[in-house]
């Protein structure tokens, strides 16, 4: 139970978001309350050991790091680090009846030119990639360092970026049209196009632009787009985070579930339930990690926008081995140290949007995999590392929760062994022979649909962004930091913020920088 029956911020949620808060406002000198639903901390951001008898701690939901900011590490001073990735991506293909593929090594220049021209036949793809990351990059050293800062308006964010090609392809038309003017190949498309579509159900060219702004916060992480393993797992930042919190003086307490939040704009009472009974609890602010939806059902609301709707599928394994590649001259160990993208190509994306739209389940289910424990083994013990073992985490595309009503555990299952067959399809041997089994004997194998997200995490509709992202500008119904909310001391500090989604804690900073900044 909470120590005190009055505080000067509580925290719904202790996901990262909600620690990160917690801890910018504890060190600040502020009485600091985190209420957690779960028995733990962490949220989405968790490892666990999700094979019984196994010691292989999986970062469960969430698994890489780009957009949280030195800044957070450095302030707070979390004790965590990232390893990069040598290799950025492999996609497997088959060209004039051979097996080959596209490796993306960003550590080598030649290596990658050598690829496309082994893939397309020339270079000119490869130049045209090259012109098109070297527009990002310059971009992401522009717009990344506004996200810890006050909202810029419309305005002010494209004379930071001064780049008017970069702001006419990623703010003004779908990016489908940028990608068809740029790329002549189909494969070389769809692996550009897949960072738009990652946890967004959306077309190429779906005029919302939600699929650009998708985009947007995968090219701009850190001032580079890179993406980084999280030594120890994703757990490793959140107990940073927790430890951090709580050594500033802020209270976490687990299994306490917000229940209704009551607020005459200058002081507020929070309900909450545990095993034991219910409660409530004032305070002067309230900072909520939770969905914007949800947030509404906590106010007594009716939410403003329809229920938000997640589209991936889940899928983690634990493997005794590697498997071999149906193309001989790329190494295992490189192409999962990268992202192994699936059934991808720009016209297999498209296809697989239409028929999810239409009600079906893709025929072919895009995906796209990549091996933790090559790039940090610490997460699997000593023996399973002697042994060879390995990890995979798949990340399943164009699935939105409306397909998993009628039955999520049949259509769960059918659509982990399509997407596992679209797998097998580029490897030597099926990916199942190289499964480890668990102490009961059971394959090393998991999958969670969107439903099996909004059930174990409370994601609305198991949406990972928590509603649709949001161009990281002011607008009208933004504040100066776009956590705020229609009532003046409740704040949005999760992924619903303006400037969410991913694993960044900005959300949290820029939730905390409000409140101490009244």
């Amino acid at each position: 139970m909470p120590a005190k029956e009055t505080y000067d911020a509580v925290i719904i949620g202790g996901g990262h978001n909600g620690l990160t808060a917690a801890a910018y406002l504890a060190r600040a000198g502020r009485s600091v309350l985190v209420l957690e639903r779960l028995d733990h901390t962490g949220g989405a951001a968790v490892s666990t050991r999700p094979f019984a008898g196994v010691d292989a701690r999986l970062s469960r939901y969430s698994y890489l790091v780009s957009l949280l900011p030195q800044k957070i590490v450095r302030d707070l001073g979390l004790t965590f680090s990232v390893a990069e990735r040598t290799v950025s991506s492999y996609t497997p293909a088959v060209r004039d009846g051979r097996a080959t593929g596209l490796l993306v090594d960003s550590g080598s220049t030649t290596r990658t030119r050598e690829a496309f021209t082994r893939l397309t036949g020339s270079d000119r793809e490869f130049r045209a990639w090259q012109d098109f990351y070297d527009m990002t990059l310059r971009l992401a050293g522009r717009v990344f360092p506004t996200l810890t800062e006050p909202l810029p308006d419309r305005e002010e964010l494209r004379r930071r970026i001064g780049d008017d090609a970069a702001w006419q392809a990623l703010f003004e038309e779908p990016i489908g049209v940028a990608l068809e003017e740029r790329f002549e190949d189909d494969l070389v498309r769809g692996v550009v196009l897949t960072d738009a579509l990652i946890g967004t159900f959306a077309d190429a060219h779906d005029e919302s632009l939600r699929q650009n702004r998708c985009f947007l916060y995968h090219v701009i992480g850190g001032g580079t787009g890179d993406w980084n393993v999280p030594v120890g797992g994703m757990g490793a930042l959140t107990d940073a985070l927790a430890g951090a919190a709580r050594a500033a003086g802020a209270e976490i307490v687990t299994g306490h579930e917000a229940t209704a939040i009551a607020t005459d704009g200058g002081s507020a009472e929070v309900s909450y339930r545990t095993a034991d009974g219910e409660g409530t609890v004032a305070a002067r602010h309230v900072l909520v990690g939770a969905a914007p939806h949800t947030l509404a059902a906590l106010l007594g609301e009716e939410a403003r926008t329809p229920k938000p709707e997640g589209a991936q599928l889940k899928v983690n394994m634990l493997l005794k081995r590697l498997p071999r590649l149906r193309d001989r001259e790329v190494d295992p160990r490189d192409a999962f140290s990268g992202t192994f993208h699936i059934a991808e190509g720009y016209g297999q994306l498209a296809t697989a949007y239409a028929q999810a739209a239409a009600g079906e389940l893709p025929s072919a289910p895009p995906s796209e995999i990549y091996c933790h424990s090559l790039s940090d083994p610490s997460i699997l013990g000593p023996e399973l590392v002697a042994e060879g073992y390995q990890t995979l985490t798949l990340f399943g595309l164009h699935t939105p929760a409306r397909l998993f009503e009628r039955d999520n555990d049949a259509v769960r299952e059918e659509l982990l062994k399509s997407t596992l067959a679209q797998l097998d399809a580029c490897l030597g041997e099926p990916v199942t022979d190289c499964l480890a089994t668990d102490a009961d004997g059971r394959p090393c194998i998991e999958a969670k649909t969107p439903l099996d997200l909004e059930r174990d995490l409370g994601l609305p509709g198991g949406n990972i962004f928590h509603r649709d992202l949001a161009f990281p500008y002011a607008t009208g119904t933004t504040g100066r930091w776009g956590v705020e909310t229609a009532h003046p001391n409740v704040l949005l500090c999760g992924a619903g913020a303006v400037r969410g989604g991913g694993v960044s804690g900005i959300p949290g900073h820029n939730a905390a920088m409000a409140v101490l900044g009244e």
